[in-house]
């Protein structure tokens, strides 16, 4: 098939409708799968729209039908400030980054002498209940006062618990961190991070 005098492609060689059908579903697809991944807030997780996808750091939200969904932990401290955050899918239990948001704690300046990085005491509800943290815990000269399972409440941790649901509480009053839009973990991870800056911020600028 000539175009005046350019060579274009021999006429068998031009798509056919059933070529040009399976084309187009093609295109079609990739457009579809270039959307971003929907977030929606249950809870202590961040449900993902099963229907576009996963993304890293997601898993089955035992609270919500097993959907698709992370989890944020943050650990504060007596005023709600926050001082290290994880983000984990969403069927992560809670006891598996207690070591490691206590580790990630940094080095915090206060008074005359060398910065502290540990708590001398930490509250967890039953959620965190484990032998083996608690053990893990008085090995960092940390003492863990920690509910157990299966024993009647009023052991008075709700007196003080309450401060971190209320830092739970800010983190989700930003859009992004309320409803996850971002497919790769680091970008959400940052946002999280952001969001606790805010919050340090906020709390600690003079009045």
């Amino acid at each position: 098939m000539r175009f005046r005098n350019d060579l274009l492609a021999a006429t068998e060689g031009v798509a056919t409708p059933r070529r040009l059908a399976a084309t187009a579903r093609g295109a079609t697809g990739e457009i579809a799968w270039s959307r971003p991944v929907g977030f929606l807030t249950r809870r202590s997780g961040q449900l993902l729209d099963s229907r576009r996808g996963r993304g890293k750091k997601t898993g089955p939200n035992p609270t919500d039908r097993r959907r698709p969904g992370s989890k944020h932990h943050v650990i504060t401290d007596a005023q709600g400030i926050p001082l290290n955050v994880i983000l984990t899918g969403a069927n992560d239990h809670d006891v598996t980054q207690l070591l490691p948001l206590v580790d990630g704690i940094p080095p915090i300046a206060g008074k005359v002498g060398r910065p502290q990085r540990k708590p001398k005491t930490l509250q967890g509800d039953r959620a965190y209940d484990s032998n083996a943290h608690r053990a893990a815990l008085r090995e960092r000269g940390i003492t863990p006062v920690i509910a157990r399972r299966r024993t009647e409440h009023g052991s008075g941790l709700g007196v003080t618990r309450w401060v971190v649901e209320r830092t739970n509480a800010w983190l989700h009053q930003f859009r992004r961190l309320r409803v996850r839009f971002e497919r790769r973990a680091d970008i959400h991870e940052a946002f999280l991070k952001l969001g606790c800056c805010l919050i340090c911020w906020r709390s600690l600028k003079p009045a």
